[in-house]
């Protein structure tokens, strides 16, 4: 059973001239499952994120597709049911957790503002106990102070006691950790996970950390140029991935090189598109394309949703490379 459903979804940002932010993007997610979305700066992932919450700036135009969160039509809903859509199914957690968070407002009164929202406890035992899941030392003392009175991993561990104490169906996590220092970042990420996994809440991650989400997520699915070009799980596509930019993706992740060693990058950069790309919009930037790539639109083939029309030959070439490795060992 599928939490998320997304079909076809193009979306353009019209202005002086029009952009194509979301090219066709298809891609699910099943209930109580966890997937990261990844792919370089400029690939939809933060449009398509707003897009679930029907939040995109008044500049975009959604030009096709369908969206379904908990069989609802996201795309169909209007003022009132958008607005329960939003507080009942749907929880963000941004990458600024203290811009995140009302400054004018003390951290248990906006506590007890969520909670109250949705008829749930707002007593200051509940408000304690929440904040003691999140393992904030001094509740008490916490929910008396202002956003700028705390440490950014300790907004961030606030904003997910926000998100998940209306028990969403979805939490869309826009690189949460992105703003804290590196030594919490892994607690951060455990505590979001440990809260959805309980509620059996399905988690959307926007990432760059390659290392973290191969730790935590179900899936990954790899966005460039507003399509998703690989999905599968998580071991698979990090671990080998099989369409072209998966593979320069995950050679540019650093904990992947030796010291000393070059870090490998992803020459060009991502196009400008201004309408549906005829053909494989990395054909430009891929060390294996062919002529074809550039007017052939790739369709989704094998198990692993590779969108690139070389995707069986390059598996074979894997295939017959993994047998030369091994006569040569043997």
């Amino acid at each position: 059973m599928s939490a998320v459903i997304i079909r076809d979804l193009a979306l353009d940002f019209v202005g002086a001239t029009t952009v194509r932010a979301l090219d066709g993007v298809d891609l699910e997610i099943g209930v109580g499952s966890s997937l990261a979305l990844v792919g370089e700066s400029g690939s939809g992932k933060s449009t398509l994120a707003s897009v679930l919450g029907r939040m995109q700036p008044r500049s975009a135009t959604v030009v096709r597709g369908d969206i379904r969160v908990a069989g609802i039509d996201v795309l169909a809903l209007g003022t009132s049911a958008l607005r329960r859509y939003r507080r009942d199914q749907l929880a963000y957690i941004a990458q600024d957790p203290i811009g995140s968070l009302d400054p004018t407002m003390r951290i248990g009164r906006q506590l007890q503002l969520v909670l109250r929202s949705t008829g749930r406890d707002a007593s200051t035992s509940r408000l304690l106990e929440l904040l003691e899941a999140m393992q904030i030392e001094n509740p008490d003392r916490v929910l008396k102070l202002y956003p700028h009175q705390v440490s950014g991993g300790m907004a961030q561990r606030v904003a997910i006691a926000l998100a998940m104490c209306r028990k969403p169906r979805l939490l869309i996590a826009d690189e949460p950790t992105a703003a804290l220092d590196s030594q919490v970042r892994e607690e951060v990420v455990r505590l979001m996970f440990e809260q959805a996994r309980a509620l059996g809440t399905t988690i959307l991650w926007l990432s760059h950390d390659l290392p973290a989400v191969a730790r935590w997520c179900d899936e990954v699915a790899v966005m460039y140029a507003g399509r998703v070009v690989e999905r599968g799980r998580a071991g698979d596509v990090l671990g080998a991935p099989v369409h072209p930019y998966s593979r320069a993706l995950a050679a540019t992740d650093p904990s992947r090189v030796r010291r000393g060693d070059r870090l490998a990058s992803i020459p060009g950069s991502p196009p400008v598109l201004h309408g549906e790309s005829a053909g494989c919009a990395f054909s430009a930037r891929c060390p294996v394309s062919v002529a074809a790539c550039a007017t052939t639109r790739p369709q989704p083939t094998s198990a692993r949703s590779s969108l690139c029309i070389r995707t069986d030959e390059l598996l074979r070439r894997d295939s017959d490379q993994r047998d030369q490795d091994q006569e040569v060992t043997a």
